[in-house]
């Protein structure tokens, strides 16, 4: 699926928002997806497994932004560097620019609009549930530091937890090491004394980036084809409307 590149500026730094889009003209429910941390590549476009999940998505309907967020850097820095640096003050000024931008386009129903994010991206998409208020759905896959605090002056995102106001999601690899199981249970005591509705699924026999199909030793087809449909099911109830359609 092909895809345009939008460049926003973000406290004065150029970051670049890749956008898919389904095949037909009318306005469609969008989905912002938070990137994982891509080891040695040097942008969303060398990133094979952020392209095939976002043309995945789009092409069930939705208008899909990722956002790089890793702009504040060169891109051949570390990634390592740029994770170890991540402020959450960024990340949330990120997410604000790539909201805004699916808020002006024509093709997408500003009312209607999700994130899901994956690894890295898993806590970004908690972080912005808690910061983009009128989101519709949260989808986090294995997202790891939920606990941490990154960025001096912002709270773990966990504590930020009362500001959520949609639906959340997750999918976790009962082997991952990042978060444990007893991490999960600590996001859903927080979720579920703060009343937000939420749905966790748990995969024996998974671990840490169990849908990465560019690695093979984490990928697990059967959990990550499972999740998927539950993803997809998921973002079409709170997305869409009960037909399906806009």
């Amino acid at each position: 699926m092909e895809y345009e590149i939008e460049t926003v500026d973000v406290n004065g730094s150029a970051m670049e928002i890749f956008i898919f889009k389904p095949g037909e003209k009318r306005r469609h429910p969008a989905v912002i997806l938070a990137q994982h941390i891509p080891v040695g590549h040097t942008g969303i476009e060398n990133d094979e497994f952020t392209l095939v999940t976002a043309a995945r998505i789009a092409s069930a309907g939705y208008v899909v932004a990722v956002p790089f967020i890793f702009h504040w850097w060169p891109k051949d820095e570390d990634m390592m560097v740029k994770a170890k640096a991540t402020r959450d003050d960024w990340t949330v000024s990120d997410l604000k620019a790539t909201r805004q931008l699916l808020n002006d386009r024509n093709d997408v129903d500003s009312t209607r609009i999700g994130i899901v994010g994956h690894c890295w991206g898993g806590r970004v998409a908690w972080l912005g549930a808690c910061h983009l208020q009128g989101l519709a759905a949260c989808a986090l896959f294995y997202g790891g530091r939920i606990k941490l605090a990154l960025g001096e002056g912002f709270p773990p995102a966990i504590e930020r937890v009362s500001q959520i106001s949609c639906p959340v999601i997750g999918f976790f690899g009962n082997e991952d090491q990042n978060p444990t199981p007893e991490d999960v249970d600590d996001y859903e005591k927080a979720l579920r004394e703060a009343g937000i509705e939420y749905t966790f699924h748990r995969y024996d026999g998974a671990g840490h980036a169990f849908q990465n199909f560019p690695t093979p030793d984490r990928y697990r087809e059967i959990q990550s084809e499972d999740a998927w449909q539950k993803l997809l099911v998921f973002l079409s109830r709170n997305l869409k409307d009960v037909s399906g359609a806009l």
